[in-house]
């Protein structure tokens, strides 16, 4: 129920409507005295509107701007010094998994993956907030640390409320949105290898926004198109067009490497064309005209579901390969092509020529002939065209339109509008197609990302890796999710991520063996270093006695190996082996590469066995030296088994 205003009229308001309606490129967006955004007029383009010549003003130039644009790249580039803490007990085989859960505010995740991840995504799969009538960034409870991070970053009112909500009395405005979504963009865009690309769900509210946003950021000459996705099931009643589509923006890090690397979607009812075929020859026993006219009418039933470029290998050889007939005429000048007449196999006699010849020189002809690749006609008198056999092309472009009415249950899971795994596989399978592809995910949701990830690695024997984050957003009380037992967004992704992996080895047997449906998960959290770790010369000598030991006490040596492994751009999915050297705990990540101990009172003994397993890295506490002789002996030690090891205390 609306409350009354209880007040009079605001006529600037009732007069800026006005204006806007007969000059609606005259209206902006400003921020007020209190620091509060309103709509304005602005002031040089009306006098322009309401003049015959041009009016002098500010000088004009294009350009793409907003209020807070200055602080929402300040925000990108600020550092910050949280961490991401491990948390096994909610992982799935954390200690084999390559695949990552992190909770946190995606700004600052984003941060701290920019040395460990710079140039290591191959692809960034998200479906932001759209800026709706309603929030798009939650509130939430986060740790005291993070509350204060979230203030001096501006995105904590004084009230302690989260900013960037999109509420009826600010939420028509494109300035929050775009203050919250540049910012993240900006830092993932680094994390993009230089083949690699990010697609971008978003509504009919910010399209373009987010297109110029993108344009900005990644480079009109990296945009790669949209892809229109056709939901099949119009919007509820509405004054204007009734949306039933989405849009997927596309672009990728670099056009040059991108334009190297096969952008391609599988045809996705070849393996049941080859299939279909197949099951007709054993039908019949051999090739022959029923098995040809029988996969014909199939073709013509299958028709609406199969693609252009699928239902247009309608015809059969005479070894069962599916094929459709080409021309195989020439584009360009006559000069540059064979004009060699090919010779009827039955009638022995020259076929037509193209007017401007083969399109392939006589060497390539002759290829082709003897791969049987030409189709020749009844006689002489039709000109051959070349076989495209389905099994040489099982990829297509990719279309602008994707086409798909279903839903998702996100696994039974009680999530609101979950992303339809059918479409994340079908996007995610154009660009990552090795076993080292990394697919990011910053605004996980309901996890239909990592489920597809793990489908389509199945399907094709690929061993794709996602990274998955989340704001860790209270669920309300009296919704389905709570009702059974769930408290955050991010304990559905997790156990969604569970059922998802269990459901598909149970279905695939062997074929899902090897599949890696684990996670490791991470949650952000402040330093585990104390605040004199980052600012000795604030404290007073005469209180360092007090702070000798400049970690937190509430912090475990696993929370300090990944934020050394954060500080030292090591995968945050390495291998992590424990190991007892000289009494002492240490840890072997990657197979060698680091080495950490932090332990306190390490011996020579310990030293001495960890520098003569050579690691390029080795780490342990400032403080932690047994005595001073191991102190002194420090440096020497590694000089003699290991000098290339780059050495770290904290």
């Amino acid at each position: 129920m609306d409350k009354l205003k209880m007040h009079s009229l605001n006529k600037v308001d009732d007069n800026i409507k006005k204006i806007g309606a007969l000059f609606p490129n005259c209206v902006t967006e400003r921020k007020n005295d209190a620091g509060e955004l309103e709509y304005a007029i602005d002031f040089d383009m009306l006098k322009q509107e309401l003049s015959s010549v041009v009016v002098e003003g500010k000088e004009e130039r294009y350009q793409f701007t907003w209020p807070d644009k200055k602080k929402s790249i300040l925000a990108a580039n600020a550092p910050i010094s949280d961490t991401l803490r491990p948390c096994r007990e909610e992982s799935v085989d954390f200690d084999t998994t390559q695949n990552l859960y992190i909770e946190g505010d995606n700004l600052a995740v984003l941060k701290l993956l920019q040395e460990t991840y710079l140039g290591k995504i191959k692809m960034i799969y998200i479906d932001p907030p759209y800026n709706t009538s309603v929030d798009f960034i939650y509130k939430d409870n986060f740790s005291e640390s993070l509350e204060e991070y979230l203030v001096h970053s501006g995105q904590l009112d004084e009230d302690g409320n989260r900013l960037f909500t999109n509420t009826e009395s600010n939420g028509r405005f494109h300035t929050d949105w775009l203050n919250m979504i540049y910012p993240r963009l900006k830092l993932a865009k680094d994390l993009l290898a230089d083949d690699g690309a990010i697609f971008i769900h978003i509504d009919e509210n910010e399209v373009y926004t987010m297109q110029a946003v993108c344009k900005e950021i990644f480079g009109a000459q990296n945009e790669l198109g949209t892809i229109v996705w056709d939901k099949r099931n119009p919007k509820g009643v509405v004054a204007g067009v009734a949306y039933q589509h989405e849009s997927i923006l596309v672009f990728c890090k670099n056009i040059s490497v991108f334009a190297t690397v096969p952008f391609l979607k599988k045809k996705e009812h070849a393996d049941e064309m080859i299939s279909k075929v197949e099951s007709l020859i054993k039908k019949y026993g051999t090739v022959n005209e029923k098995v040809r006219m029988e996969y014909k009418e199939w073709i013509k039933n299958n028709k609406s579901s199969l693609s252009g470029g699928e239902s247009a290998y309608s015809l059969i050889d005479s070894q069962g390969k599916i094929y459709q007939p080409v021309s195989m005429a020439a584009p360009d000048k006559p000069e540059t092509r064979s004009h060699r007449p090919l010779i009827h196999p039955i009638t022995n006699k020259p076929c037509p020529v193209p007017e401007k010849g083969w399109r392939f020189t006589d060497k390539k002809m002759d290829e082709l002939l003897a791969l049987d690749k030409i189709e020749f006609g009844a006689d002489e008198n039709t000109q051959p065209r070349q076989k495209y056999f389905l099994k040489d092309n099982m990829e297509e472009a990719v279309a602008s339109l994707l086409y798909f009415g279903g839903s998702d249950d996100a696994m039974g899971m009680p999530f609101d509008n979950p992303k339809p795994v059918y479409v994340a596989k079908r996007i995610i399978s154009t660009l990552c197609k090795n076993d080292d592809d990394i697919i990011l995910d910053f605004f996980s949701g309901s996890a239909t990302t990592a489920h597809a990830v793990m489908q389509l690695n199945v399907e094709d024997s690929l061993y794709r890796k996602f990274i998955m984050v989340q704001l860790p957003e209270t669920i309300a009380e009296k919704t389905p999710a709570y009702k059974q037992g769930y408290r955050t967004i991010c304990e559905i992704g997790k156990e969604r991520i569970r059922r998802a992996g269990a459901k598909i080895k149970e279905e695939n047997g062997m074929m899902a063996q090897n599949l890696d449906t684990g996670f490791r998960v991470l949650k952000l959290d402040s330093s585990n270093m104390k605040d004199v770790y980052y600012t000795p010369d604030e404290y007073e000598i005469n209180m360092f006695d007090m702070l000798s030991d400049n970690i937190k006490e509430d912090r475990t040596p696993e929370d300090l190996l990944f934020q050394v492994m954060l500080d030292l751009g090591v995968l945050l999915s390495s291998k992590i082996e424990k190991e007892i050297i000289a009494g002492k705990k240490v840890f072997n990540v990657a197979d060698g590469f680091l080495y950490a101990c932090f332990d306190s009172n390490v011996s020579e003994e310990t030293i001495t066995a960890i520098a003569k397993k050579k690691p390029y890295y080795f780490v342990m506490r400032d403080s932690s030296m047994a005595n001073d002789s191991v102190a002194t002996n420090f440096e020497q030690i590694f000089a003699t088994y290991s000098p290339d090891t780059e050495r770290k205390v904290l």
